[in-house]
């Protein structure tokens, strides 16, 4: 069984061939996996860590294209559930010139949402060590009484919970909705991942370590808000620090900070100081912001993932310049 289960949303994202480009001038698209909690799981495979995906396709081509996908990329796809009363979501993607990208869905509703507390696999949560979740599968039900139903199990379990609230506007009813939907995923997880933008979005707060101080909540140990090419910075209920961040070519920005959650998460698997001792928690901020900077020098989240090689090599080659 998997050390670690993510749950939540497998789409198939479509992204231009040739980047930049908007949605309106490209031409040919490039088909990939995706989802925020399934590239966290295939990022986590990539680096060594077993995981597995629990959520749900369509019982159609991209469905079963997707499970294809994460099983070629080592995740468990046991967990994984089909159905026929929705198609697969699809997402297509446009790049800017800077790597960062818009997200147009087709899920109307997708099968992801269609996801019920019965679907729940609770042996691959009981046998997991962690369990990671997103905000998307929030936005509606079934997949939020799910989504609430495998965290409750895995703190019942004993199972580390990590969150990242990830904004996508439009996917929530209202700005409101994403809000309080996305602070309930917050008061469910040990370990956050954020980014500036949805630290801003929740808080209207300009600081990020004041930010995060006003979203925090009794069982948070750790939250990260990720700042792009600029590294991270976290925080503990008693210490906060700054990480930088590792210069790269970047192409597209799709799944990098899940390839930053996939990071941390192997970090704190790694050892379990790393929730309490700042040396640590910096240390696996930095081998997390690599992990997130080599996705952003390919196409696609999943395809993007960066080896455990990969990682140490780029660790390695940024110390001696900087020795």
């Amino acid at each position: 069984m998997a050390d670690v289960v993510a749950f939540g949303e497998l789409l198939v994202d479509f992204v231009p061939a040739a980047g930049p480009q908007s949605l309106v001038t490209a031409e040919i698209f490039k088909k990939a996996a995706g989802g925020a909690p399934a590239n966290v799981a295939a990022g986590l495979a990539r680096l060594g860590i077993s995981s597995a995906f629990m959520g749900m396709v369509g019982e159609d081509e991209f469905g079963r294209f997707l499970a294809g996908e994460l099983w070629k990329a080592s995740v468990d796809v046991a967990p994984l559930r089909f159905t026929a009363k929705a198609r697969t979501g699809l997402a297509f993607v446009s790049l800017q010139a800077n790597g960062d990208r818009d997200f147009l869905f087709y899920r109307s509703p997708g099968a992801d949402m269609l996801m019920t507390p019965e679907d729940v696999d609770s042996g691959a949560l009981r046998a997991a060590k962690a369990f990671h979740f997103g905000s998307i599968s929030l936005a509606s039900e079934p997949s939020r009484a799910s989504t609430l139903h495998a965290a409750g199990l895995a703190r019942e379990y004993g199972k580390l919970v990590t969150y990242d609230p990830n904004l996508r506007l439009e996917l929530w009813p209202s700005a409101d909705d994403a809000r309080a939907g996305m602070r309930l995923g917050l008061a469910q997880a040990e370990v956050v991942k954020i980014s500036e933008e949805e630290l801003h979005f929740l808080t209207d707060e300009p600081d990020p370590i004041a930010g995060a101080r006003r979203l925090w909540s009794p069982r948070l140990r750790l939250m990260t808000v990720t700042r792009g090419a600029a590294g991270c910075s976290w925080l503990t209920p008693d210490a906060d620090g700054e990480v930088a961040g590792f210069p790269v070519n970047a192409i597209d920005a799709t799944g990098a900070g899940d390839a930053f959650m996939a990071g941390l998460i192997a970090g704190i698997l790694a050892s379990s100081a790393v929730l309490t001792d700042p040396a640590h928690i910096s240390e696996a901020c930095r081998f997390a912001n690599a992990v997130g900077a080599l996705a952003t020098t390919g196409r696609g989240a999943i395809p993007s993932m960066p080896t455990r090689q990969e990682v140490e090599d780029l660790l390695r080659l940024h110390a001696r310049i900087t020795a």
